[in-house]
């Protein structure tokens, strides 16, 4: 059994879900958006971001955080702020001793519904039905951040098989 915690980075709306996985079994434990305003000086936003996250890792306990890669577009204020995010998450992980996996938009929606091109309402039904969740999750950055849970989560098996083999070459 694992738990693997999710992130959907933003400093406005930062996504986590985090899921249980047995197997081929997923089973999602909590999900959410940790919520901040612009009326907020960023590095206040960012403390709000990091102490929410410290204390959903201390009750949770995961082995592992997954984010999801900043995605650079024409705006490069929305990357750096979106990064800065990322970075906070990362530093709660660290803090908290838990390891951090980032993926790609492309490759969490390939993992989850077996398409990179697939749109957000897409994989907010499949993230509900790999879930066994009765409607598909709400808001859309806490599916999100589900599905890069489920991204992670899915690979588990195959990276202790790589690590089994890379320490038995050694």
């Amino acid at each position: 059994m694992q738990v693997v915690m999710g992130i959907d980075p933003g400093s406005a709306n930062l996504g986590f879900g985090i899921v249980r996985v047995e197997g081929n079994r997923m089973v999602a434990l909590d999900g959410g958006v940790v919520e901040t305003t612009a009326a907020l000086p960023m590095e206040r936003r960012l403390e709000r971001i990091h102490g929410e996250l410290g204390e959903l890792l201390a009750w949770h306990e995961p082995a592992a955080l997954a984010l999801e890669e900043v995605f650079f577009g024409k705006n490069v204020q929305t990357a750096m702020t979106v990064g800065r995010a990322s970075g906070v998450a990362m530093l709660a992980a660290a803090q908290a001793g838990v390891e951090c996996f980032t993926y790609t938009p492309q490759a969490i929606k390939m993992a989850v519904c077996g398409s990179g091109a697939a749109d957000k309402r897409q994989v907010q039904r499949i993230v509900g039905t790999l879930l066994g969740l009765p409607e598909p999750p709400e808001p859309d950055h806490a599916a999100d951040a589900l599905a890069v849970a489920i991204c992670h989560g899915g690979g588990a098996g195959h990276r202790a098989a790589a690590a089994v083999a890379t320490g038995a070459a050694r």
